[in-house]
This record gives C-alpha cells, sequence and structure tokens, in this order.
C-alpha cells in the first residue's frame, strides 16, 4: 500500500469525526409548565428553532407529567429541571435511562430563606438570625411558603420537626404561591418585615429587591440554597438530533435576565412573543454563542440564518 492511499483511508476514517450528521427531527416538542421563566425561555429557543428550519411545539403540562412524557417519547425537551427542588422526580427520571441532562441553563439560580431589601439592610442576613427572640418579634413569628406537599414545604416542615434555627416555635404559613407573595406584597409596601421562600429567577427579585439569606443548616440545599435549572432531553431525541442538541446545551441565561424577563411577562404584561424577540434582538453576542457550530436544518450556517 502507497503512502498516499495509507492516508487516503485515514482521511476517511476521520471524516465521521468531523462531520455532524443531520438531524432526524423535523420537529421539537417542548415541555411547558405554568411557570413565566420557563414560558418565554422556551418561546426564545423555539423562536431560534424555527428560524432554523425546524417546527416548535409548545406543550403545556406540569412538570411532573413532563417527566413522564420525556421518557414515554411523548415530548422531547424540558428547560425547566430545578435541583434540588425536583430531585425525586429527576432521580427517578434519570434512573430510567431514558433521558439526558445537557446541564444548567441558568447561572445564578438560588432558593430560601428570602427578605425585603429593607430588612437585609437592616441587618438580616442569616436564616439562624431567625432563632433571636428580637427578631423573631419583628417578623410576629411567620414564615410564609408555598403549596402544603410541594418538595419545599417538606424542607420547611422538617427543619421545623428539628427546630433548626429555633423554627419550632414559628407558625409556617403555606399557601399558593399567589397568595404567599400577595402577603409579601402587603408587606412590602408598608414596609413591615416579613420573611418567606424566595427563589431566583423571579419577578420578585427585581420588585421586592429580593435578597436570600444566608442557610448555613442548608435547609434548602447546600451552598445556600444554590439551585441549577437543568435541561432535559429525550435520550433517543438527543442520539438522533445532534446539531439541535448542541443548541440547546449551549443556551444558558442568567438568573438577572431571567428574572427580568419573567418580569416583563407576568407582570407588566407584555405579549409572550414581543418578549422573546426584544431578548434577542437584545442580546446578539448570546445568540451568537447560542449557535456557535450549530447549522439550519439544511446545513447552512445558522448565524446567517437568524440574522
Amino acid at each position: 500500500m502507497t503512502l498516499r492511499k495509507s492516508l487516503f483511508i485515514a482521511g476517511l476514517t476521520l471524516l465521521p469525526l468531523t462531520a455532524q450528521a443531520a438531524d432526524e427531527a423535523d420537529t421539537v416538542n417542548f415541555v411547558v409548565p405554568p411557570w413565566p421563566g420557563v414560558t418565554v425561555k422556551t418561546e426564545i429557543v423555539a423562536k431560534l428553532i424555527d428560524d432554523l428550519g425546524y417546527r416548535a411545539n409548545r406543550i403545556d403540562m406540569s412538570s411532573t407529567v413532563g417527566y413522564s412524557t420525556l421518557q414515554s417519547g411523548d415530548t422531547d425537551v424540558f428547560l425547566g429541571g430545578w435541583l434540588p427542588a425536583q430531585q425525586k422526580i429527576y432521580d427517578a427520571a434519570m434512573a430510567s435511562n431514558a433521558i439526558v441532562d445537557l446541564g444548567n441553563n441558568v447561572e445564578g439560580a438560588r432558593m430560601g430563606f428570602a427578605v425585603p431589601g429593607y430588612v437585609h439592610d437592616a441587618g438580616i442576613t442569616s436564616a439562624a438570625q431567625l432563632s433571636e427572640a428580637e427578631n423573631r418579634k419583628r417578623f410576629d413569628g411567620e414564615f410564609y411558603s408555598i403549596e402544603s406537599g410541594s418538595t419545599v414545604s417538606e424542607s420547611i416542615n422538617d427543619a421545623v420537626d428539628a427546630d433548626v434555627y429555633g423554627l419550632s416555635d414559628w407558625n409556617i404559613r403555606e399557601s399558593s404561591t399567589a397568595g404567599m407573595l400577595a402577603e409579601v406584597d402587603a408587606a412590602y409596601r408598608e414596609k413591615r418585615w416579613i420573611v418567606f421562600y424566595g427563589w431566583t429567577p423571579h419577578w420578585m427579585a427585581p420588585k421586592y429587591d429580593m435578597a436570600i439569606l444566608d442557610d448555613p443548616e442548608g435547609v434548602y440545599g447546600k451552598e445556600n440554597g444554590k439551585s441549577d435549572i437543568r435541561t432535559i432531553v429525550r435520550r433517543d431525541f438527543s442520539e438522533a438530533n445532534p446539531n439541535l442538541t448542541k443548541l440547546l446545551d449551549q443556551v444558558i441565561f442568567s438568573a438577572e435576565e431571567q428574572s427580568q424577563f419573567i418580569d416583563e411577562f407576568s407582570q407588566q404584561e407584555k405579549d409572550l412573543e414581543d418578549v422573546a424577540e426584544a431578548w434577542i434582538d437584545d442580546h446578539p453576542d448570546q445568540i451568537k454563542a447560542f449557535l456557535e457550530g450549530v447549522t439550519t436544518r439544511d446545513g447552512q450556517p445558522a448565524q446567517d440564518a437568524i440574522q
């Protein structure tokens, strides 16, 4: 065998490693629970996908049903895999080997004991301070949380049972998210002290100048409630669609950015498509990063299609 022929065969062997295979799918089915952050984020990604020659379907359902449909093959992508809040259902779905986790799509997400900015400015910076009698009095011994039976509800009630931060003497007021935030809003307008379950990204962060307290006992997880918001993809879909998977893997927002477009959509009541289009127009560098190495469905440079 000549050297030229050897090099030619070696080149053929390397071709599959450098060429990106064409995607099988022309449609992407997104799980979209009734959460404004995931709704807007999905709309942004869906618009990019549509411009690349695919069709994006947004399917409204709860996150619990969403994990089930990802495993059954009825949906393809979920941009709201919040950990550790969804840890149990996430672990069960991962154990099925039917889904893959592409990693975090939001940087800076947190959850935990939260207070309005004026309370934080007054010196309340750690949940450990809730055990002090004077502070308990200022908060009227009440902690506001969301739906009974949720994972975060279990976390705070376990802390009460164990008397973490002296919470066995506190009244845990659980209601819907809207109900909890109505209490926060009333306290904020009157500049009363209030402590509640907060998270970011969410519109509550900018609206109330919210601060999440240090949580040395890890009631809401490690690293002071540090959270991940994962991009979850059906395994078969990921393997059959390397181009789309590359795009989904590169989609990353900051918590501040997501909180802002949540506020525009859910509080300022701007049109969903307008919010998504404005974000795309206002963030060309991030769109470029999302699309690096990605093509249209027919193999053309993605950036040209978006422009």
